[in-house]
């Protein structure tokens, strides 16, 4: 799996669901299909692909100011 997330601070690019706090991570199964989305949007300045894995987790959950046990996952496209 691998999130999108910006290249400045770390906080992953997120969707919204109504009633859901934090945001889910949005994740895609493969680095290539990730780096696509980042690309078809003129996003690569901005933002990097990042491997979900128990580092990056614990990344993500302090970029968002939230405890790791509250990330949840949502599949891009879902």
């Amino acid at each position: 799996m691998f999130a999108i997330v910006y290249k400045s601070d770390g906080i992953p690019i997120c969707c919204q669901v109504a009633g859901v706090e934090p945001d889910p991570v949005v994740f895609w199964p493969s680095e290539a299909a990730a780096n696509t989305f980042i690309e078809s949007r003129g996003g690569s300045a901005e933002f990097q692909t990042v491997a979900v894995n128990d580092d990056s987790m614990d990344a993500m959950a302090q970029a968002l100011g939230c405890p790791v046990e509250r990330l949840m996952f949502e599949q891009y496209p879902a």
